[in-house]
């Protein structure tokens, strides 16, 4: 496993190594000591799985509030997704700042997502399912979110006309939005 930072403060990118034969391959897919010899969350509570069905699908930005707010590790177990996301923590040096992953199921990689960001994807391939573990449980009342194409974000996305939920179309501008995270 190989564990770089980006940009996001408490961000990372985690490219697996398969080992590989003429029968296919055989990797760690996660390592709870290789994670908590670099700091990262270790206590998974939850195991979430999306599957979408055409390229240019745009799921997000999600987050959930405190006490509720969850670390996410994600990756494309299918196809390949634009992975977005955007800090919240108005006491974080990137407050306000989003960056972005591919997660390709051939590039075999992650995206760790700290407490206090926004997350969301759009899809790449015309079938993707994308697989996520959270270290905190749903709770609908604690459900959160920005506009995937806020002008003041301004985030690239791969798409100018995505499908998109009628919920995720609704979400408030980052300007307007009241943050729950220190």
């Amino acid at each position: 496993m190989n564990i770089r930072p980006l940009k996001l403060a408490g961000s990372y990118e985690i490219q697996l190594k398969p080992l590989r034969d003429e029968r296919g391959y055989f990797m760690r897919a996660y390592d709870e000591v290789i994670f908590r010899e670099h700091g990262l969350s270790t206590a998974w509570a939850q195991e979430n799985q999306s599957s979408s069905l055409r390229r240019g699908v745009v799921r997000g930005l999600h987050f959930q509030k405190p006490p509720h707010a969850e670390t996410k590790l994600i990756r494309a177990v299918v196809g390949a997704v634009l992975d977005v996301f955007v800090d919240l923590r108005k006491s974080s040096p990137t407050y306000g700042q989003w960056d972005s992953v591919e997660l390709n199921a051939n590039n075999m990689n992650y995206v760790y997502v700290p407490r206090g960001c926004a997350h969301g994807y759009c899809t790449l391939t015309e079938e993707s399912t994308v697989l996520y573990k959270v270290d905190s449980r749903y709770a609908p009342e604690a459900e959160g979110g920005i506009l995937w194409n806020d002008p003041d974000l301004a985030i690239t996305w791969p798409v100018e006309n995505p499908l998109i939920s009628a919920k995720d179309a609704k979400w408030p501008l980052f300007r307007d939005f009241i943050t729950p995270f220190d």
